[in-house]
C-alpha cells in the first residue's frame, strides 16, 4: 500500500536562536536557544527519522541510500533537499554559501541555493539581503576594512514574504523572524560577519571565512525575477513561489475544504504543514495532520487529498536533483 512517510526532526542549537520551536510549533527542544528544526533532512549532520511504514525507524539517508525505488530511482549520491524551519531570536551572521562547483572542489559537497517562505516577522523586522558593491575589488575591500553599513543591504519583511536565496547571495535572517527554509542539502557556510559576538560556550568569537566568502559572492548583486502566480486545485490556493533546477516550492491553502492533487514529473514531493488541522488521504487510508508536521510522498503516491483547515509548504526537486 502506497502512503505518505512521516518524519522525526532533528534540532540544532544556535548562538541566535530561541524557544519559538516550541513556544509556537510545540517541539520538544534541547534548550532556550534551539535554533534549527531540520525537518525533512538526509543531511550527515542531521538526518530526520521515518516514523512510519515499511522504513520506520531509518533516518532518510539511510532509505535513500538502500531503496532508491522509493524516489523514483532519482539519481545522485545524496538526497538533494533539506527543509528547516528557523528562529532567529538573534540575527543570524553575515554569509554567502557556494555554488556547486565551488563547494566539490572545496568542501566536498552539493552547493546551496536556498530560499524562505516567512512564517513570522516582529514589527520593523529586516532580513540582510545582497549587497552594494559594484565589483569584485569593492566587495574584497568593504569587507576587508568592515565597512558593514556601506556594504550590505537590508529589506523589510512580514509574514507570507518569500524570498529566493541563489548560491552566491549575501544574506542574514534578522532578528524576530521565523522562516520555513527549502534548500540544496548542505551545511556549507561561509561568514563574513557575526555582529563580533562571543560565543558562550567557547568564550571566542565563531570563525569567518573572508576570502571564501570574497571569492563566492556575486558581483554585482541581482534580485532574481520570481513569477509568483496563484491558482486553484479544488478547493485549495495554490501559490508557486519559484521553479528552479535545484527545486520548485508551492503553498497549498485550503480553508473548510478539500483538494485533490495529482504527482507531477518530479518523483516525490516534500510537505510541511505550517498551520491548521486536517487530513491527508492516499490509498482510501486517512493521515491526521497539523501543524509542525512533516511528511514525504514517496514516488509510489500518485494521487493524494487534502481535506480541513490547512497551511502547507510543499516542494519538489528541480530537473538538476533527479
Amino acid at each position: 500500500m502506497s502512503e505518505p512517510y512521516f518524519l522525526k526532526p532533528v534540532f540544532h542549537e544556535k548562538i541566535w536562536g530561541g524557544t519559538k520551536l516550541h513556544d509556537d510549533f510545540g517541539y520538544d527542544i534541547p534548550s532556550d536557544h534551539t535554533g534549527e528544526c531540520w525537518a525533512i533532512s538526509a543531511h550527515p549532520h542531521g538526518p530526520a527519522t521515518v516514523e512510519n511504514g515499511p522504513y520506520a525507524g531509518m533516518t532518510l539517508d539511510q532509505v535513500w541510500a538502500q531503496h532508491r525505488d522509493v524516489f523514483g530511482n532519482a539519481k545522485g549520491d545524496v538526497f538533494p533537499l533539506l527543509t528547516k524551519i528557523l528562529d532567529a531570536s538573534e540575527d543570524l551572521s553575515v554569509q554567502v554559501h557556494p555554488d556547486d562547483a565551488y563547494a566539490a572542489e572545496h568542501e566536498h559537497e552539493l552547493g546551496k541555493t536556498e530560499c524562505w517562505y516567512v512564517i513570522a516577522a516582529e514589527p520593523g523586522a529586516t532580513m540582510i539581503y545582497g549587497h552594494h558593491a559594484k565589483t569584485r575589488e569593492q566587495l574584497a575591500e568593504w569587507i576587508n576594512n568592515g565597512e558593514w553599513e556601506k556594504l550590505l543591504r537590508r529589506v523589510p519583511v512580514k509574514a507570507g514574504d518569500f524570498l529566493y536565496v541563489p548560491s552566491g547571495t549575501i544574506h542574514a535572517v534578522g532578528k524576530g523572524i521565523m522562516v520555513l527554509e527549502t534548500q540544496q542539502s548542505s551545511d556549507t557556510t561561509y561568514r563574513l560577519y557575526d555582529w563580533d559576538r562571543v560565543d558562550k560556550t567557547t568564550g571566542k568569537k565563531r570563525e569567518l571565512h573572508l576570502q571564501q566568502s570574497i571569492d563566492t559572492t556575486n558581483v554585482p548583486h541581482h534580485d532574481p525575477d520570481l513569477n509568483i502566480t496563484t491558482t486553484q486545485v479544488g478547493d485549495a490556493t495554490v501559490t508557486t513561489y519559484v521553479q528552479s533546477p535545484f527545486f520548485s516550492v508551492w503553498q497549498w491553502r485550503l480553508t473548510n475544504g478539500q483538494a485533490t492533487f495529482n504527482r507531477g514529473k518530479a518523483p516525490y514531493t516534500l510537505v510541511s504543514v505550517l498551520d491548521g488541522d486536517g487530513k491527508i488521504t492516499v490509498d482510501g487510508q486517512d493521515y491526521p495532520l497539523h501543524k509542525g508536521v512533516h511528511f514525504m510522498l514517496p514516488y509510489d503516491v500518485k494521487q493524494w487529498t487534502l481535506s480541513g483547515d490547512l497551511q502547507i509548504i510543499a516542494s519538489e526537486p528541480g530537473d538538476k536533483a533527479y
